[in-house]
C-alpha cells in the first residue's frame, strides 16, 4: 500500500489537533476547577467558520477577520479551546476587578482564573503543534466566529482558535 503526503500529512493534523486538546485539558487550573472545553473542526464546519469570520468582517468593517477567514478555508483543522465563566471563592483576591467573588457574580465579571487558565492551555496545546512541526497561529477572530455559531455551547462565553496547516511555506506568516 502506498500511503501519499495528502493522506499521511492530513492525519497526522488530526492526531496533533487530538494531542492539543488533550494538552489543553492537563493543563493546570486554578484551583484546579477544569472549565475548559475543546473540539477539532474539519471539513464542512470549518468552511462555517470561515463563513462566519468573512460575515463578521465585512459586517463590522474589519479588514484582519476577512483575511483569517482565507487562512482558515487553507487550513486543513482548526482546535477550538474555551473556557466557561466562574468564580473560584478565592478569598482576598480582587483580579477580576471587584472586591470579592460575590460582587464579582452581583456585576457579571470574569475571573482572572478563567482567562488564565484558557491562556495556559492556549499554551499547552501550541507547544504540542511547534513540537510536531505543524503551523499553527492563535486566532480570536476564530473564537468570535465560534461564539456567535454556538459551536461550544451556551455556557463557553470566550474561544480562541487555533488553525493548523502543514504546507511547504507557513500559511499564518506572510499574511
Amino acid at each position: 500500500m502506498i500511503y501519499t503526503s495528502d493522506k499521511i500529512e492530513k492525519e497526522a493534523i488530526l492526531q496533533v489537533a487530538q494531542s492539543m486538546c488533550v494538552a489543553a485539558r492537563t493543563a493546570p487550573k486554578g484551583r484546579g476547577i477544569d472549565n475548559i472545553v475543546t473540539a477539532v473542526i474539519t471539513d464542512e464546519d470549518k468552511a462555517s467558520i470561515a463563513d462566519k469570520i468573512n460575515e463578521i468582517g465585512e459586517r463590522e468593517n474589519i479588514a484582519f477577520f476577512v483575511r483569517d477567514a482565507k487562512n482558515i478555508r487553507n487550513s486543513q483543522a482548526v482546535v477550538l479551546l474555551g473556557v466557561k465563566y466562574s468564580s473560584r471563592g478565592v478569598p482576598y483576591c480582587g483580579f477580576c476587578g471587584y472586591e470579592n467573588c460575590a460582587e464579582k457574580q452581583k456585576h457579571s465579571g470574569i475571573c482572572a482564573f478563567d482567562i488564565t487558565d484558557l491562556g495556559i492551555a492556549v499554551g499547552s496545546a501550541v507547544s504540542i503543534a511547534a513540537d510536531s512541526r505543524v503551523d499553527n497561529r492563535v486566532m480570536f477572530t476564530i473564537g468570535k466566529a465560534a461564539l456567535e455559531l454556538g459551536l461550544l455551547g451556551e455556557e463557553v462565553k470566550m474561544v480562541y482558535g487555533i488553525p493548523l496547516s502543514a504546507s511547504g511555506k507557513s500559511i499564518y506568516f506572510d499574511r
